[in-house]
């Protein structure tokens, strides 16, 4: 089995479910590729504490340049506020490494073409961006059903990523609150991609975008008795129209930090003259349908999906898959691809490419403009 040594950068939470992942490897069955965990990096020691008790000997530093001068580091995850992404991935992939890296790859359209092209200056190395949620087995279902044709002409998506973390007014103001550290794309930037994920890869691209932004909670306590602004946006509502096959449907695409009752919850609705489906990760083993025939019943039906992710596991098919198997699971994607092409991979689901990652910097960018003029943004 090949082994590929990673190192990780920013020791929050998203690198703990790396390492978790990495841990879990053994759940996956028949892999011949496994991540290590060798090197972890945070600007903040007390961050690493928990990686130095799960993960005996690893290498820790608070310099990420001292990860990336590792030469046993292979690839890198890399998850740091989205301010920091330009340098950070520039220079993982100048020091040769592979790159996992987190959304939105760049605060801002100028961040992410400089990623870009130092992008097309290594051909060599494996770049994709995380999202997880479309590993969910009832979301690769809805996405392998477009994929064979089973809705028909479809003339209707919606997607979107909502929780309601930040409804409470009391919670403290951080970097996700701020222009300067999270961008002007708030939520989208931050939510945007796990929405995008799957109508990008069945080629479901907006050719025009207009947007409803809000700012719900406009300051927050700063931890030392005052109040500061919120700077960012709270929720965004993307009202999008697609082009395919000279068929023209309209696509809602929405992010919300504010939604009541919604922990974080992904999901993703088709509507087609032949079926209609919809998943969400609120109910992870229900698929809802409509098949429909002219003039048959229109009667909607629930079906539980088996524990079936496109990486088989040991967990029997009757039991429930949960988010942390979905990062298993497109930690796998990853790792099969770095290890085997992407032609050569198991299955060919992969993760965020940086083409797809182009492509929500476009929308993102036209939603910001929208805003600006209420007007309807086309897309080159």
């Amino acid at each position: 089995m090949r082994t590929i040594n990673f190192g990780i950068i920013g020791c929050g939470l998203m690198g703990r479910e790396f390492a978790s992942a990495a841990a879990r490897w053994c759940h996956l069955i028949d892999q011949d590729v496994r991540p290590r965990i060798v090197a972890v990096c945070d600007a903040n020691p007390a961050a690493m504490t928990w990686f130095t008790t799960v993960l005996p000997g690893v290498h820790t530093h608070t310099d990420y340049h001292d990860l990336l001068a590792d030469a046993e580091v292979e690839a890198v995850y890399c998850a740091v506020p989205h301010h920091l992404h330009q340098q950070c991935y520039v220079d993982i992939l100048r020091a040769g490494k592979h790159l996992l890296g987190e959304k939105p790859f760049g605060i801002d359209p100028a961040a992410f073409d400089a990623i870009q092209a130092e992008i097309a200056a290594h051909p060599e190395l494996l770049v994709r961006c995380s999202s997880e949620f479309p590993f969910f087995p009832g979301a690769m279902l809805v996405y392998q059903w477009a994929k064979e044709g089973r809705f028909g002409r479809v003339f209707e998506v919606e997607s979107g990523l909502w929780h309601c973390g930040d409804l409470n007014p009391n919670k403290p103001i951080n970097w996700k609150r701020r222009n300067a550290t999270c961008g002007e794309y708030g939520c989208m930037g931050d939510l945007g991609m796990h929405a995008l994920h799957i109508p990008l890869r069945l080629g479901w691209r907006p050719q025009t975008v207009r947007a409803l932004l809000s700012k719900i909670v406009t300051e927050r306590p700063d931890g030392h008795g005052n109040m500061v602004p919120c700077e960012t946006w709270d929720n965004a509502i993307l009202a999008c129209e697609v082009v395919e096959s000279d068929l023209t449907f309209p696509m809602t695409i929405s992010t919300k930090r504010i939604a009541p009752g919604h922990q974080n919850t992904m999901f993703v609705r088709i509507q087609g003259t032949d079926c209609s489906a919809e998943f969400t990760t609120k109910y992870p083993k229900q698929v809802r349908y409509l098949p429909y025939t002219p003039g048959g019943e229109q009667a909607w039906r629930a079906m539980d999906v088996s524990f079936k992710p496109v990486y088989p596991t040991i967990t029997g098919d009757i039991f429930e898959f949960g988010f942390t198997d979905a990062i298993l699971q497109m930690w796998a994607a990853y790792c099969d691809e770095l290890a085997h092409g992407r032609e050569g991979m198991r299955q060919p689901f992969t993760c965020v490419t940086p083409d797809e990652v182009a492509e929500c910097h476009d929308v993102f960018t036209a939603a910001l403009v929208s805003r600006r003029t209420t007007q309807t943004v086309h897309l080159a």
